[in-house]
């Protein structure tokens, strides 16, 4: 090969395998593990330090934290989201807000309006709206302006059910509310970034019909979305793979031209029983650094630079190590808090 040739092998090689933008953590269970007495511990220093900058000292750079429209800090209020943003932010983090626009959790099987808000679509479109443009604004008023806001939270059948609901109502109403939350994003900042959050990333099928459809004329507008976010979990599904996902995010960034991160995905150090979708990664701390390399791979593999994230999902939530799933423990620290060496992955995401 010629001396040139081989230079440019090289360069396309370089472009495939490197870092993202944002390597994220969500952590948003971390203030009720500390009032429950859990202290962290970073390993490679031997000394306790603050989960936020454990994270930021291994190169994370972006905290994702839920937000939900209970009142109790246990319940990932507003006021504990802000509180947990500016620990975010004074460790040197950009801020990705998870909204749930529910009481509680939100989910491909969870939707539910909150208590409080209207039952109909008129009333929701206007609540969604007024309750996205406050929030965005305590954020900006407190100097924790957020970087990126998701419109609900995987939400592929929809938001605020029954009437925000696909299977029951079809796209429209959904189209509309979340035209009436971006715009109320719009309304109170021109730098945030909304967000659009659908789980199963990987399966281009079902991503490709919920982006032909969504966008209806007069209701929500490709513009109102800046950026498509996705889950992807090895548990759920032996069709998870890192190849799958790959050809389903460049499948939409050919359709749509946005960026695309993943914002959720974790991978365990224990596990039985389980069909996972890549056998060739270890269940080790060395197989979680190296099932988020093979997604940093395949997103900075999509056309224009348009693969830009990984997120984490808690990796500290000691009490809870199985973090929804089958295997029994995906954290990055054990059960006493103390960082595992995967901690190190943000560094290389």
């Amino acid at each position: 090969m010629r001396p040139f040739a081989f230079f440019l092998s090289f360069l396309s090689l370089f472009t495939v395998i490197q870092a993202l933008t944002y390597h994220g953590a969500d952590f948003s269970s971390l203030v009720n593990l500390e009032n429950s007495g859990l202290v962290y511990k970073d390993s490679s220093s031997g000394s306790g330090a603050k989960f936020e900058t454990i994270l930021r000292n291994h190169g994370a750079n972006l905290a994702r934290i839920r937000i939900w429209t209970s009142t109790s800090n246990s319940q990932y209020s507003l006021n504990y989201g802000l509180a947990l943003a500016k620990r975010a932010k004074a460790a040197g983090m950009d801020l990705l807000i998870d909204l749930h626009y529910s009481d509680t959790w939100a989910d491909p099987g969870h939707q539910s309006i909150p208590a409080s808000w209207p039952k109909d679509l008129a009333g929701l479109n206007t609540q969604i709206y007024t309750y996205t443009r406050d929030l965005v604004t305590a954020f900006n008023n407190q100097g924790t302006p957020v970087k990126f806001l998701e419109l609900g939270n995987e939400i592929n059948d929809g938001m605020l059910w029954p009437v925000g609901r696909i299977s029951v109502n079809g796209y429209s109403p959904l189209s509309q509310l979340l035209h009436s939350a971006a715009s109320g994003v719009r309304a109170a900042s021109s730098s945030v970034k909304t967000m659009v959050h659908l789980a199963n990333g990987w399966d281009s099928s079902a991503v490709t019909s919920f982006y032909n459809q969504i966008f209806i004329a007069g209701q929500l507008a490709t513009g109102d979305v800046d950026v498509l976010g996705f889950s992807f979990y090895p548990f759920y599904g032996t069709g998870a793979t890192t190849a799958a996902l790959k050809s389903s995010m460049q499948s939409i960034v050919t359709k749509l031209g946005k960026d695309v991160m993943v914002v959720e995905t974790d991978w365990p150090v224990t596990c039985s029983g389980v069909a996972l979708s890549d056998n060739s990664v270890a269940i080790s701390a060395a197989g979680q650094v190296a099932w988020v390399a093979k997604i940093r791979d395949a997103l900075s593999g999509v056309s224009g630079g348009h693969g830009i994230g990984i997120v984490y999902w808690e990796p500290g939530w000691v009490g809870n190590a199985n973090l929804g799933s089958s295997c029994s423990d995906n954290l990055l620290v054990d059960g006493s808090g103390n960082s595992r060496s995967s901690i190190a992955m943000f560094n290389s995401m």
